[in-house]
């Protein structure tokens, strides 16, 4: 079982408001995508090898933007209800879910410089199979805690196990090294392929 531990878990304040709860991971994520550059991150994705059901670039802002804000919501939930018990096994229970949420934004937050800004697969893997791990025993904790703000992490949830189904895929297709694969399109060619996998010679997954 997790431990309540005050010098890794976010300040109580953050959690008790709505709003700083709610906009907060959203603050954070958009300004981790925004310093390892939207153009560069495009263009990586778009050269890479890709595993089938990939979704277009333009579907990971607005589907983050909304799965933070449910992360926060849950995570405004789960503390003003649970601290609001008079059970204390429910309390404690709270705290132990903040700790791991706290985690888990941690590594939600390193998964991106690693992909995209360090080029390193293995290790954004590493990252992502241990984000969905945390995440699930959160989803657990806080649903024992209140329900609603268990279901409010559901859809995160799935979206994590199809990222590390995407994460994996596109380090196995493109032999774990995602550095230099970016190639400049000749001078006057139109092109409408989207993603390099769409071509021929593509590795099967």
């Amino acid at each position: 079982m997790t431990s309540y531990i005050p010098s890794i878990t976010l300040p109580a304040q953050v959690f008790a408001q709505p709003a700083a709860s709610i906009l907060l991971p959203i603050a954070l994520g958009t300004s981790i995508g925004f310093a390892i550059r939207p153009v560069d991150t495009q263009r990586t994705y778009l050269a890479l090898k890709q595993p089938p059901y990939r979704p277009p670039p333009y579907v990971f802002g607005p589907a983050w933007t909304v799965l933070y804000g449910l992360m926060g919501f849950s995570a405004y939930r789960a503390w003003t209800t649970g601290m609001a018990s008079f059970n204390p096994e429910t309390r404690e229970l709270t705290k132990q879910g903040a700790a791991l949420y706290t985690i888990q934004l941690a590594l939600n937050l390193l998964w991106m410089p690693l992909f995209f800004g360090l080029k390193r697969p293995i290790e954004a893997t590493v990252d992502i199979v241990a984000l969905t791990g945390v995440t699930g025993y959160l989803t657990y904790i806080w649903g024992q805690v209140d329900v609603i703000a268990g279901w409010a992490l559901v859809p995160y949830m799935g979206w994590l196990s199809f990222a590390t189904y995407l994460t994996i895929g596109v380090g196995y297709l493109n032999d774990w090294n995602l550095a230099d694969k970016e190639r400049e399109k000749p001078p006057g060619q139109k092109s409408t392929t989207k993603y390099v996998d769409e071509g021929s010679g593509k590795k099967a997954l």
